[in-house]
């Protein structure tokens, strides 16, 4: 009888020790993978910030903002850090749930992100103008020759400018014709 125990027990023992243990390791590699997935973002998203703050600052320049002039720079310039850090907490929501949506939900993400970006772009429109108002005939003129699009030249250009920019701050910095 002894004999009959050990030879059901000792077998179902080991399978479940083997199968704990693969469990165990799949729990240990899916929470490194999130805490990885988490230090990936977090560093994602301080580039992202960086590369806004840096966008702010070359346009500051190119500008050449004055005294005068910095209340509507400052509302200018956080209505960018506004819609950046809204563009990329939607992206990393709708990255964490893609794996689990349906078709259906998806589209429907994807069509929130793009309303998101219209709401964004209406924001920068309605910050720019109160900018440009106080902008002198010099400064137009630069911030108009920024934001033209002539065409294939004035696209790549537009690209070399924002080069260190990421493509979900586009929104909250450049016009939207690209």
């Amino acid at each position: 009888m002894k004999n009959v125990i050990r030879n059901l027990a000792v077998p179902g023992l080991l399978a479940f020790a083997m199968l704990t243990g693969q469990v165990w390791a799949q729990q240990a590699t899916a929470t490194s993978g999130k805490s990885t997935s988490a230090t990936a973002a977090t560093h994602h998203s301080q580039k992202r910030a960086d590369a806004v703050e840096q966008r702010i600052s070359d346009l500051h320049a190119q500008l050449k903002i004055t005294d005068q002039q910095s209340k509507q720079w400052d509302a200018f310039a956080q209505t960018m850090r506004d819609n950046a850090k809204k563009t990329a907490d939607a992206f990393r929501d709708r990255a964490q749930k893609l794996p689990s949506m349906n078709a259906d939900e998806a589209m429907k993400s994807y069509a929130a992100l793009t309303q998101l970006h219209a709401e964004n772009m209406q924001k920068l429109s309605a910050a720019m103008s109160d900018l440009y108002a106080v902008l002198s005939s010099d400064q137009k003129q630069t911030a108009d020759e920024m934001y033209r699009n002539t065409g294939a030249q004035g696209h790549k250009a537009m690209h070399k400018q924002k080069s260190a920019a990421p493509a979900s701050s586009a929104s909250s910095a450049m016009p939207a014709s690209h």
